[in-house]
Order: structure tokens, then sequence, then C-alpha cells
């Protein structure tokens, strides 16, 4: 049997993940001298609540003692773990690292999603159904990574002194970020690794259609899902919602509310906008 193991990345909490199944490890944030779990010590309307009284947050990745204690629960199944994009998060190495911890490591199989949030939630779905219709672990692999290799995803950041501080994004695009009064827009890097500036757009308006005018070219005419998550942004993200689903009629369009990690690193009122093959 094949168990399926991710993170809090995909916006999934522990109760949610339970439902494909998957077993879910929450991010942790630590705000106020206190470290929470996202998702069961901590909602992001609380979390937002911290911010704004002046107080400056991190991030972590589940700890390797919680990633063996899950590995220990199927000592005789082989295990699937969907990672967030190693580089953007520990979660990839950490992951490894405990697979080294447990009885037989060959049967763990960490893999990197070169990705987070709706795509990463996308392919832990298609991990689950692959699963459940009985497929091999080798043939789930390829079909994820042909998956993977079709993700794009975009940030939409109001406050660069987030993404500065995570390390998320270079020291220039942080940099032009804070200096302009403009709406830049960032991508993540084609090894997927950290944000890169791609744009800076005269207005919020006018960098949303830069992105979209991207993702045409990226997706084509191929069956795609875009997925806008924000946090606490939600007219936007619904604004953007109209846009796409007049520009690409032929795709799966869902928003999310984006989690207190992702309020860490993107800052109150970003906007993700995110893209994978169906």
């Amino acid at each position: 049997m094949i168990r399926l193991v991710s993170d809090s990345s995909t916006l999934y909490s522990i109760e949610q993940g339970r439902q494909l199944p998957c077993d879910i490890t929450p991010l942790c944030v630590t705000i106020n001298g206190q470290t929470y779990r996202e998702y069961e010590q901590i909602n992001a309307a609380e979390f937002l609540e911290l911010i704004q009284a002046g107080y400056i947050p991190s991030s972590s990745q589940p700890s390797i003692g919680e990633l063996i204690e899950v590995f220990e629960r199927y000592p005789d199944d082989e295990i699937l773990v969907i990672s967030m994009a190693d580089g953007l998060s520990g979660t990839y190495r950490s992951a490894e690292a405990a697979r080294h911890h447990c009885c037989n490591p060959q049967r763990i199989h960490v893999w990197n999603s070169r990705t987070l949030c709706g795509p990463h939630r996308y392919l832990v779905e298609q991990a689950a159904l692959l699963i459940r219709q009985g497929l091999a672990m080798d043939e789930i692999l390829r079909r994820l990574d042909r998956l993977a290799d079709t993700t794009r995803s975009f940030l939409l950041p109001q406050d660069f002194a987030f993404l500065k501080r995570g390390g998320r994004c270079t020291p220039a695009a942080a940099a032009m970020g804070g200096l302009l009064r403009l709406q830049p827009v960032m991508v993540q890097s084609e090894d997927g690794t950290r944000l890169e500036k791609l744009t800076v757009g005269r207005n919020f308006n006018s960098a949303v259609k830069a992105v979209l005018s991207d993702l045409s070219r990226h997706a084509g005419e191929r069956r795609v899902q875009i997925s806008i998550s924000h946090a606490f942004a939600r007219e936007q993200a619904e604004q953007i919602a109209d846009k796409v689903r007049q520009q690409f009629p032929y795709a799966d369009c869902v928003i999310y509310e984006l989690s207190c990690v992702f309020i860490t690193q993107g800052g109150p009122q970003c906007v993700a906008i995110q893209c994978i093959d169906l």
C-alpha cells in the first residue's frame, strides 16, 4: 500500500488532508515569542491581529522528529512525500533527513514538487487519485513530474519587507519593490528555489494584465487550473478570477485563502496567481 504525506503548503489542515487521504504535517510560525502549528493552533485572522500589533513573524518547516513519527505509523507501506519547493522551504530536506532515520528508508520516496500553494495542492490531489487507482510508485512519480513541469507561479506583494526577511526574493528585487510606488510582479525562478522580479505595473490592474499575458503564452490552449491565493485580499482575488474566466474559458479557476506561513513570506494583502496543467 502507498501512503501519502505532505505539508500545509497545500493549504490543507490535518483534518482536510484525511479526506484524501493524506497525512498533513503543518508548517509553523513564530510570533510574539510563541510558535504555532498553522491551522491547528492559530488561524490567519488571529495571526494578522498579531502582525498589526507590531509583532514580526517568522516561519519554519515541520520538525524532523514529527516527520519520523508520521513515517513510523506505516512501517510496512511505501510512503510518498510531496514537499513544498526545495529552496523556498526546508521541508524537502527535513523529509529526506527524517527518511534516513527510519527503518527501510528505501520505501520512503521524498518528491520535490518545485511549487507551492495551489499547484502543490493539485499535485497532492492527483497523487491521492493515482494511489486510489492502484498505480505503482514509479508511474505515479512519472505523472507528477510531467505535471510539475507545467507550473507557473506569480506573486503580487504589497509589503516587500516580508519577502526580504524570509529570503524568498533576490536583494535587488526587494530593494526595487520597496522603493517604487508601483505594483511589482514576482515570478518563481525556473529552478523553483526563489522569487525574481518579472515586471513592474503602473498599478495593480496593469500588473494582473501582465501576469495573464504571460500565462496565455505559457499555457496556450491547454486545459489548466489557475489558482488565485490571497492574504485578506478577497475583493482583488475575485476581480482577478473574473478576468481569468473571461480570458481562459477552458481553465478551472479556483480561489484559496493563504495560510499563516505564506502571510509571513508574502505579507498581508499579497496575491498569488498560479497555473498547472490539468
